[in-house]
């Protein structure tokens, strides 16, 4: 799986989060019909890692973990079936494992010499946070030393304002509890979360 290329035609991936996911098989399989199949589950959700596995049998879905924090984070999410890995901010050992195991990893970063770092770390992208804080043009002025450096806006995004982002110079734009809020997830509500993933697919163009 080239992650870059499925973010490049994608523009967009899933973060979800919630304090339980009843169905993670029929979540998965109604974003990737959706039009949103690129998905990262976060390890701050309970019992992650059985999400994972379970969610990885459904077809067409690009399944990665989020909110990655150690090394054995790392690999429980692999071993589940996690084809990319997320960090909130620079993991050193995380970047490491993800690279020794040959999986793309999109690491946290917010300065240009964290952005920096990220880049010698092995990041495939990196990802901005908190991306609505710091404004589109951010991203442009980050190209400006960093023009081949690939950058997934993420925090605080939506189908009002995530086009913007696109606009100034992110590869890819984050869909978190504006698609898959944590109370939605909770209570399976599958037609609610389709219709909320389709507008933001539709927003960014």
């Amino acid at each position: 799986m080239d992650l870059l290329a499925e973010l490049g035609a994608r523009r967009a991936l899933c973060i979800i989060r919630a304090p339980i996911i009843p169905d993670p098989v029929g979540l998965a399989r109604t974003l990737v019909e959706a039009g949103l199949p690129i998905v990262e589950f976060a390890l701050t959700t309970p019992d992650a890692p059985r999400l994972i596995e379970e969610a990885a049998r459904v077809e067409g879905l690009i399944l990665g973990a989020g909110t990655v924090m150690s090394e054995q984070d790392a690999r429980d999410a692999i071993n589940a079936g996690a084809t990319f890995l997320l960090t909130p901010g620079l993991r050193p050992a995380v970047a490491e494992e993800a690279v020794r195991q040959q999986v793309p990893i999109v690491l946290g970063a917010m300065t240009p010499t964290e952005v920096a770092t990220a880049v010698d770390l092995g990041a495939t992208a990196v990802k901005v946070f908190p991306a609505a804080r710091l404004g589109p043009a951010y991203f442009s002025d980050l190209h400006g030393p960093y023009p081949d450096v690939n950058l997934v806006a993420t925090g605080g995004l939506n189908a009002e304002n995530a086009a913007a982002y696109l606009a100034g110079g992110a590869i890819a734009v984050t869909a978190g509890s504006g698609v898959v809020g944590p109370k939605l997830a909770a209570e399976s509500r599958l037609a609610e979360i389709a219709q909320r993933a389709k507008e933001f697919l539709a927003a960014i163009g």
